[in-house]
């Protein structure tokens, strides 16, 4: 019976052995990065809310890559022994992804704020500048791929505006990057175009002056028309009288070249001959003596420098005439008015009144800053 119970007290001292040993190795064991890889869940959360993933994408990828290291090598830690486990690898890979993601959800939203204000910035610009071309070059014939691009640029800027209510900022910034371009350069390039058509200011200068002080001196009509302005101003005695819309030739920008080339001539013209209605195609007109003889000097000597073919003709028939009121440059390079207009002009001028036509009354530095 001694034996017994000395066997039963050997074999509760080898269980209570175990189980001490156990608990302590339990108790020592090193504890599971948890509360670590938890928080690391949390900043990443947190990134992705903040958008870290597109807008700040390198180190959102960082991040990730941190926290993929980190399950990896717990998952490698988690085959050994429980007691042999090591953890400070995963604790270190979980502090870097936290940081790292940290880092990215303020950069993202610095970088989205900034963004945003950039954005908005360029829409303001672009929006003041698109105002700009419409005002000076609407009706200023522009070469197609000109207006093709301020066209294709116009449309980006809109997509950029809907693109940045809705919070698409990325979206957003490569529209409103590929619009700046297409109109600063469309603007660059008409205005550098406009430029050099008002080159010839100085001259047209000339001829109003000229024009201007016939009419003073004979107390009598002389029309001049602004080419830039559409406007068709009636002068008597030195003072204007009368200012209506006009309408040219579809290619005005210019001096007329050769016949067919739909441009509006520049000089100073005589009304040669008047047509009422019934005798013209557009209800009543005016002849004008284009081409006088410094338009035909002119055009022989673009024959003989070879600025224009050997088989080009000169131009004719160039009137101011009714049926206008179209709100376009549709002429062949007529000046066209409404009837009612051509009724008055009709009335008041004679064969003989003084035509200017020029490219513009005002020199371009005025205009730009109307």
């Amino acid at each position: 019976m001694r034996r017994y119970w000395k066997k039963i007290a050997i074999l509760i001292s080898v269980v209570f052995f175990i189980a001490s040993t156990v608990m302590l190795l339990i108790r020592f064991a090193p504890e599971a990065p948890v509360t670590e890889m938890e928080h690391a869940r949390r900043e990443l959360s947190g990134a992705v809310a903040n958008k870290a993933d597109t807008y700040s994408r390198r180190l959102y990828t960082q991040a990730m890559v941190y926290y993929d290291s980190a399950m990896v090598n717990w998952q490698k830690e988690n085959k050994r022994f429980f007691f042999f486990r090591d953890y400070d690898k995963v604790k270190t890979f979980a502090k870097l992804s936290s940081d790292k993601a940290g880092e990215a959800s303020e950069n993202s939203i610095n970088s989205s704020s900034g963004l945003q204000t950039r954005i908005k910035h360029k829409i303001e610009s672009l929006t003041t500048l698109v105002a700009e071309l419409n005002d000076m070059f609407n009706t200023y014939p522009l070469s197609e791929e000109t207006r093709n691009r301020i066209s294709m640029g116009k449309m980006l800027l809109e997509e950029t505006d809907i693109a940045f209510k809705k919070g698409m900022y990325l979206q957003a910034n490569r529209k409103i990057t590929d619009s700046e371009y297409l109109l600063t350069e469309s603007f660059e390039s008409a205005t550098e175009n406009l430029k050099n058509y008002f080159s010839s200011y100085s001259l047209w200068k000339k001829w109003i002056d000229l024009t201007i002080k016939e009419s003073r001196r004979n107390r009598d009509y002389s029309i001049i028309i602004d080419k830039f302005s559409r406007k068709c101003l009636v002068y008597h005695s030195g003072k204007k009288k009368y200012e209506f819309s006009a309408e040219l030739g579809k290619n005005w920008v210019g001096d007329k070249r050769i016949k067919g080339d739909m441009a509006t001539p520049e000089g100073m013209y005589k009304v040669i001959k008047k047509f009422e209605r019934g005798k013209t195609k557009y209800y009543k007109a005016l002849l004008l003596d284009y081409p006088n003889d410094e338009d035909k000097s002119r055009f022989i000597a673009e024959i003989a420098n070879g600025s224009l073919p050997p088989t080009a003709k000169i131009g004719d028939l160039i009137e101011i005439h009714g049926d206008g009121g179209k709100g376009i440059d549709w002429t062949e390079g007529c000046v066209a008015l409404t009837n009612r207009e051509m009724d008055l002009i009709y009335r008041i001028v004679k064969v003989g009144t003084s035509v200017t036509i020029v490219g513009s009354v005002t020199d371009l530095d005025n205009i730009v800053k109307r």
